[in-house]
């Protein structure tokens, strides 16, 4: 039996015989966990119009159909952002499963888009076993347990297993404590029509920009914040050769972007106030840099320093430090590590930075104030191949997320003496686990080039990230949090499909 979303079980047996589905169905969202048992004989598949296929999944966005010739070894099916008013009654050929699956996301199903369709079709007048399934009894379990109090189904007991106060009471018979729930969700706000590695969002002179290194159109888009309609609109572009890196740094009031590339070297364009653009200011020297992979921009004390991340074996990571006339090269860091990422971060009061590999565990550095370099402080063993890693803090307690490709990623916390792992997250095609933090509420997301992209919010009881809700992003690169007044967005860049701007919305459960 497979588990998904929504959790509605049933049997299939169209063209496909003895297959398990269950399918989540929201506003315009389908989501289907397929196990398959036994098939007819295997077809040549041609991946359907405006989704995305690998050996074992599909994923189609802004779909007004439901595929229905899938092969054999197809285990998932995933249809967001579509156009699917209603599932036609022989869509499946299906007939109601006795088993379900119910999870709190289908408040979003039934409270925004008033899908009675989950109710009238997959519960009402049918059997309902529950039994084995773990409930919080909280805010976003409600529209749950009043459907218990007020459903004439004959459904099995359910009980809550928390919070601690509720726990092993029976969900119809939790009392209503509560006038109003509210919780949070992630909806769409604008799509851009930009394929990009990162989104660099800084501010100049009371504006908002966002600088988009773009390989393929061998640019870096530098796109303006429109205050009324609180979109991204283009403002400038900056042309170059593979650019692979755009990253904002403001000096004497004055705006910079620093663009890295694959071949001919890399830039630093200041904006010109007359030309309203940004113009070329220097040449940066990159004899040691071969490879650029990232550019991590920072200050200690009054000093600008940025480092570009080398991820091949023939370069080295290299720092360069402003000295008033320009960015020139200041420090080498370790060579023939194929660095992949670098934070900087204050470690107990100190400069620090970190560096991931993928051949060696990751490297701290502290800076000493007497020669004014950065010296290897210490690594993190058995936290090998890490492509990204990002510092935060909770309740001033530091914290490390570190992004794994295939395998798990990891929070690390800082004990005063070193790092341990708290939490593991499986992870399936990650190249960053992004932290933020909107209204007072810590978040995760974990990035995946194969599936949906998970976001974790902070659980204070249990100290821990608890899965929350999901987002999909074609081959997403990075998640970067914008707050700008009382409305708090997450851009999301994508290196093989569209970029996207999610929006972090209250959500009343009451």
């Amino acid at each position: 039996m497979c588990q998904c979303h929504c959790w509605v079980c049933l049997h299939v047996s169209a063209s496909l015989l003895g297959l398990i589905a269950c399918v989540s169905v929201t506003a315009g969202f389908v989501y289907m966990c397929l196990s398959l048992l036994v098939f007819q004989a295997k077809r040549i598949f041609k991946c359907p119009s405006g989704c995305t296929c690998t050996s074992d999944s599909i994923i189609c966005v802004g779909s007004s159909f439901i595929p229905r010739a899938v092969p054999s070894d197809i285990n998932s099916l995933l249809l967001s952002s579509n156009s699917l008013s209603n599932i036609k009654e022989d869509a499946f050929s299906a007939k109601i499963h006795k088993q379900c699956y119910v999870n709190n996301y289908t408040t979003t199903v039934i409270k925004q888009a008033q899908v009675c369709l989950l109710i009238e079709l997959f519960f009402v007048h049918n059997i309902r076993d529950l039994r084995g399934n773990l409930f919080q009894c909280d805010c976003e379990s409600k529209w749950l347990m009043l459907w218990l109090k007020r459903s004439n189904a004959t459904v099995s007991d359910v009980y809550c297993a928390g919070p601690a106060d509720l726990k092993g009471l029976l969900m119809k018979d939790v009392p209503d404590k509560h006038a109003k729930c509210i919780s949070t969700d992630f909806v769409s706000h604008q799509i851009i029509n930009t394929q990009s590695m990162s989104a660099d969002i800084f501010f100049y002179k009371e504006d908002i920009y966002a600088a988009l290194p773009v390989p393929d159109s061998d640019s870096c888009i530098i796109m303006e914040w429109d205050h009324i309609e609180t979109k991204f609109r283009p403002f400038d572009n900056i042309t170059g050769q593979s650019v692979i890196g755009c990253r904002s740094v403001l000096i004497n009031e004055q705006s910079f972007v620093i663009v890295t590339q694959l071949f001919n070297g890399s830039r630093i364009y200041k904006f010109n106030q007359e030309q309203n653009k940004f113009t070329k200011f220097q040449a940066v020297e990159m004899l040691n840099v071969s490879k650029p992979n990232d550019i991590e921009v920072f200050r200690i004390g009054d000093e600008q320093f940025f480092l570009i991340v080398d991820s091949s074996k023939a370069g080295v990571s290299t720092l360069f430090r402003w000295n008033d006339t320009g960015f020139f090269p200041h420090q080498f860091l370790h060579e023939w590590f194929r660095d992949t990422d670098a934070e900087f971060f204050d470690l107990d009061g100190k400069a620090a930075l970190i560096l991931t590999s993928r051949s060696q565990p990751p490297i701290i550095y502290q800076w000493n104030k007497g020669n004014q370099m950065f010296v290897l402080y210490d690594e993190i063993p058995n936290m090998d191949d890490m492509v990204s890693v990002k510092a935060f803090r909770i309740n001033n307690i530091l914290y490390l997320a570190m992004a794994c490709y295939i395998g798990d990623s990891k929070v690390l916390k800082w004990t005063g003496k070193n790092f341990v792992e708290v939490q593991g997250m499986p992870s399936r095609g990650a190249m960053v686990l992004q932290p933020f933090m909107f209204k007072d509420q810590h978040y995760l997301v974990l990035s995946s080039d194969y599936s949906f992209s998970q976001i974790y919010r902070w659980d204070k009881e249990k100290q821990l990230f608890i899965k929350f809700r999901e987002v999909y992003v074609q081959w997403p690169r990075s998640f970067t949090p914008l707050s700008t007044g009382q409305r708090d967005f997450l851009f999301a860049t994508s290196f093989k499909g569209k970029s996207k701007v999610f929006e972090h919305v209250s959500v009343d459960y009451s």
